[in-house]
């Protein structure tokens, strides 16, 4: 898993019964909006997350709708185990002993 796309699951982890939006979670993660979307679609396609479009007047908002995006019972359950899974990753990589360079 990227470190990206683990950013974005936290944000969905943190508060799993909250729609999210792409700009929301970019400043949440400072990540630019041509990786955030992508992710979302990506994790959208696997069924991780359900969309819809804001219930707002764009006119009355004086801002376009946005597109919210919340966990899925199943997505919960993934991204769980693959999060624990690539902080267990970090950690152990943490872990191992720093190389030493070869001296000449």
């Amino acid at each position: 898993m990227t470190g990206p796309t683990r950013a974005v699951l936290h944000v969905f982890l943190s508060a799993d019964d909250v729609d999210h939006y792409g700009l929301a979670i970019g400043a949440a993660t400072r990540l630019p909006s041509g990786t955030v979307h992508p992710i979302l679609a990506r994790l959208e396609g696997l069924d991780w997350l359900s969309s819809r479009w804001e219930d707002v007047d764009p006119a009355d908002a004086g801002r376009p709708r946005r597109r919210l995006y919340r966990l899925t019972e199943s997505g919960r359950t993934q991204a769980r185990a693959a999060v624990a899974a690539a902080d267990e990753r970090r950690a152990r990589l943490a872990r191992r002993p720093a190389l030493t360079p070869v001296q000449p």
